[in-house]
């Protein structure tokens, strides 16, 4: 694998921007929520990773035929807990 992606760099009839898009997509989540105008964007992204774990858990389930533990089924529930302690928390306005 690692040669098909360095393999586009070699060659000189390829673009070099396919084997570069790899090594830098993991960076580009982290620099999205600082362009936000919403102050509450963090809390925001926050409480949407949290109902993604659940939800990817759920289609696993649904989909794959998974079979969830209870670990499983823990770690779901505090996702879902912490996602509504973020959203509900009482703040000042």
């Amino acid at each position: 694998m690692a040669t098909a992606r360095w393999s586009g760099k070699a060659s000189a009839n390829t673009a070099a921007w396919p084997s570069s898009a790899p090594a830098s997509s993991p960076w580009a989540p982290r620099f999205v929520p600082t362009f936000q105008p919403d102050l509450q964007f963090g809390r925001i992204l926050a409480a949407y990773g949290g109902v993604f774990v659940a939800g990817l858990l759920a289609w696993g389930v649904l989909v794959d035929g998974f079979r969830l533990d209870r670990y499983d089924l823990v770690g779901a529930a505090l996702c879902l807990a912490g996602v509504a302690v973020i959203m509900y928390a009482p703040r000042p306005s």
